[in-house]
């Protein structure tokens, strides 16, 4: 058998273990694996690269992925679907193993009820994807963001300031509130709860007034600001969309330090982590969970169970629907949010 393999949308940390697993097993079962480049792009443009045990050896505790990634819809191209068929036909490919988040596995997911012999592994490092309670990513970015508020806690409190940290969660406070809590955060602001900025300023003026000369505030990038209006309002970097439909997020940070200046007249100042959160190698956590799910995804491809994804279900992996995981986000439960509120201010 001829195994495809693909990584799709925003990369993250761990992606280069599940090819690794991917790989090493499917040639421990006797087939043979091809990777395409740059996502779902590589596939409608054919273009691909051999993966044996020597084109994997070194990569576990490398960031990003070696297959490059892009968030090419296949569905927003004319005639995609049927390119991917007849690419994947002429290059004698009777599976594919595809690698990505809510984006690239609904696509995937489509392309499965066209008939492609098709499996998937959750990633996201927003941790959103329903039917797993976990993606690899995940663990590495929260503890990137938890070291940067540990750190700026020190300068916080040297210099009397509100420190504002923006951290990723496009529609899933996931990242904000781990981190958050785990940093000592004063105030984490999520998607899931619009927040009135009077609220939070109250908060830390009272925080102050107890004696507590500096404050940490985490927010989510996808954080909405209820205004006087009571709208929600999500603060954006741009209003053009990528070939899903999303804008790009981002700036509530810098406008929270703004509004809290002005309104409680301490110094404040924003750090927005970014990409930060993406890069670098990742924790021991993702290493092993990646690893695992590209074993298991190698597993399905073997027994012919298609049109499943990998899913940590507490301590075992399973397989879900593909379905599953795109049906609806995961988001935030507000049990363990009231336990991060117990701290607040």
């Amino acid at each position: 058998m001829k195994i495809g393999v693909l990584t799709g949308g925003g990369d993250c940390p761990g992606l280069n273990p599940v090819i690794r697993a991917v790989v090493r097993k499917s040639i421990q079962n006797g087939h043979e694996v091809v990777g395409f480049t740059e996502g779902w792009k590589g596939l409608l443009e054919n273009k691909y690269i051999d993966l044996d045990v020597d084109a994997v050896s070194g990569i576990l505790h490398r960031g990003g992925t070696i297959l490059r990634s892009s968030r090419t819809n296949v569905y927003k191209v004319p005639n995609g679907e049927a390119t991917i068929i007849k690419n994947m036909k002429e290059s004698g490919i009777d599976a594919l193993v595809a690698i990505g988040g809510e984006d690239t596995l609904g696509v995937a997911t489509k392309l499965y009820k066209a008939g492609v012999k098709v499996v998937g592994v959750p990633k996201t490092i927003d941790n959103d994807l329903n039917a797993t309670d976990y993606t690899f990513g995940f663990d590495t970015a929260v503890n990137i963001a938890m070291e940067a508020i540990d750190r700026l806690h020190t300068t916080a409190e040297s210099h009397n300031r509100v420190m504002v940290v923006e951290v990723m969660g496009r529609h899933a406070g996931w990242i904000a509130l781990h981190s958050g809590m785990a940093g000592g955060a004063d105030i984490i602001l999520i998607p899931e709860q619009p927040f009135k900025m009077d609220e939070v300023c109250e908060v830390l003026k009272k925080r102050h007034a107890r004696g507590k000369n500096f404050s940490i505030v985490v927010v989510a990038e996808g954080a909405q600001w209820d205004t006087s209006d009571e709208k929600e309002s999500m603060i954006l970097q741009s209003q053009e969309l990528d070939s899903f439909g999303h804008v790009r997020l981002g700036g509530i940070g810098n406008l929270l330090a703004s509004e809290i200046e002005k309104r409680t007249g301490f110094e404040t100042r924003a750090t927005i982590l970014g990409h930060v959160q993406r890069g670098g190698s990742p924790t021991a956590y993702d290493r092993v969970l990646g690893t695992r799910f590209g074993v298991f995804a190698a597993e399905l491809v073997q027994k012919g169970d298609f049109g499943k994804m990998a899913s940590l279900k507490g301590t075992e992996i399973v397989a879900v629907p593909l379905e599953a995981a795109t049906g609806e986000l995961k988001t935030v439960d507000q049990k363990l949010m009231d336990v991060a509120a117990t701290f607040f201010g």
